[in-house]
């Protein structure tokens, strides 16, 4: 049984198969055809709706979301927004009625998605107003998602900058945050909360979807069911179901284990629990690991960024995922839960082969330490792709350092996209390690790089566009590294320039 409301409205639907997305629920269960199916893959958003959960003051709080990748039973406990649910009668959504003053819809069908990014934007504006207009970057990062397949940016970006001076309408049931609907949506997801707790672990949502909230259910679970997929934020997982059309029949949800959604800041460093979404964990990497927090920017939209997690990308060990790579350059240290207890692993002995992993088969990620930067030590993150957003690498560096007397030490650079891998080149390491960052010793660390990797070619890059674009990555830390120091006098770069620290080929 999953019990959500849906635009105002409550919901209980049972039977629902295990691998139904949000986006087919809504066009052939709940008849709500303004959703539209684009991509199946979360590239364009024009599946894009909004997703209420109440914060720790009870107050609902959206999040633009992916419905075609959207696993249908995650919208227990939750509020789903659509597009047919923002108006009240003839009074359009701020958000709507800049669109239509601004002509920002052209051919119509891409519109219902960017309409629901900027109603998440306007409620978060709401919640937290703004002292300037919106900036490049805000406007890139809230509509990263959306594409407009007749390319009438302008007066999307226009309306929705001028969205924020209408003044607000009477709200709808469908989205309001009066406190009843607030409370109603806490009550539900209480009550889910209390059901998933209840002293059976193999309580289904429904048939083949589970939702543990230990790992000792968990492991319980898949013991019980060894067939069974985990799937956290779904966003890499269901891309079986919509582009390969595979049936995903056993499912166990990762979200509602607590242990997974551990986020603190220790003594040794980050601890992140494997199912923290990258929106969480962002402001915790812009204060620690800022090159980090400006790679999820190129690394995935908004949409995917309140799903997806650090965990699933570090556990799908693919060759080209954007989180090994920095976890390799910072030393980081990954925590498994099995049946035979917990250890711990650096993340240098994680990747085995392709797409396999040190885990043993009913052990899960349980827990990422990022260790602290000592004082002087530098991080640098710089990806090549196709698109400068929301796009698969073709080559990644992680380069991680420090500078004494003149000399590089504790030197770490690691690639994706060279390897089957993610992997450190270490012959460029030692070729580095302890010289003075000259012209001469970059020269030898691009030369040993040629015998640290021997890339493939594909669809992304060729074997030597790869090779050279490494080589280059090597040139432009030297750059990097030799450049002044910014004096106090100099003023700092611009918010929007400061987020391109990586571009695309």
């Amino acid at each position: 049984m999953i019990d959500f409301y849906f635009n105002g409205e409550p919901q209980s639907l049972a039977g629902l198969p295990a691998d139904i997305s949000v986006l087919t629920l809504l066009r052939t269960r709940l008849e709500a055809t303004g959703t539209k199916e684009g991509c199946a893959s979360g590239d364009c958003g024009a599946c894009t709706v909004a997703i209420g959960e109440p914060d720790a003051q009870g107050i609902l709080r959206y999040h633009n979301a992916n419905a075609c990748i959207l696993p249908a039973h995650q919208l227990k406990g939750c509020h789903l927004v659509t597009v047919e649910g923002l108006s009240r009668g003839n009074a359009l959504h701020p958000a709507q009625a800049a669109m239509v003053d601004c002509h920002a819809s052209q051919c119509g069908f891409c519109t219902p998605g960017i309409v629901m990014s900027l109603f998440t934007l306007y409620e978060a504006e709401q919640a937290q107003p703004s002292l300037t207009p919106l900036s490049q970057s805000q406007l890139e990062a809230a509509l990263g998602g959306n594409l407009c397949r007749c390319t009438g940016y302008r007066p999307i970006r226009d309306a929705a900058q001028g969205m924020l001076s209408y003044p607000a309408k009477e709200p709808s049931p469908a989205w309001t945050e009066d406190e009843s609907l607030a409370a109603r949506v806490a009550a539900s997801a209480q009550a889910s909360q209390e059901a998933a707790d209840a002293p059976s672990p193999y309580t289904a949502l429904s048939e083949g979807y589970h939702r543990p909230t230990s790992l000792s259910a968990l492991a319980t679970l898949r013991k019980r069911h060894p067939e069974a997929r985990l799937v956290a934020g779904a966003t890499d997982l269901w891309l079986e179901r919509t582009q390969q059309l595979k049936a995903l029949p056993a499912l166990i949800d990762l979200r509602g284990i607590s242990e997974l959604q551990v986020l603190d800041a220790g003594d040794d460093g980050l601890h992140i629990g494997a199912a923290v979404t990258y929106a969480r964990l962002e402001p915790s990497l812009d204060s620690h690991f800022p090159a980090f927090a400006r790679l999820l920017h190129r690394f995935a939209s908004s949409q995917i960024r309140h799903r997806a997690t650090l965990g699933g990308n570090v556990a799908n060990a693919s060759p080209i995922g954007d989180g090994p790579p920095v976890l390799l350059a910072l030393g980081a240290t990954l925590t498994l839960s099995g049946s035979g207890g917990e250890r711990s692993l650096e993340a240098d002995d994680f990747f085995l082969d392709y797409r396999q992993t040190a885990m043993a088969p009913q052990e899960v990620l349980r827990e990422i330490r990022l260790p602290w930067l000592p004082a002087g030590r530098q991080l640098k993150v710089w990806k090549l792709s196709k698109r400068r957003e929301d796009d698969i690498s073709a080559v990644l560096g992680a380069f991680c350092w420090q500078l004494e007397d003149g000399l590089i030490t504790d030197i770490r650079l690691a690639f994706g996209g060279m390897a089957a891998i993610p992997a450190r080149a270490r012959k460029a390491e030692a070729a580095l390690e302890g010289q003075p960052p000259t012209e001469a010793a970059f020269a030898a660390a691009k030369q040993a790089l040629a015998e640290d990797f021997q890339p493939m070619s594909d669809v992304r890059g060729s074997s030597d566009y790869r090779r050279i674009a490494a080589a280059n990555l090597l040139e432009r830390l030297r750059l990097t590294i030799t450049a002044p120091s910014p004096t106090a006098d100099a003023p700092s770069a611009p918010a929007a320039q400061v987020t391109l620290d990586a571009y695309a080929n």
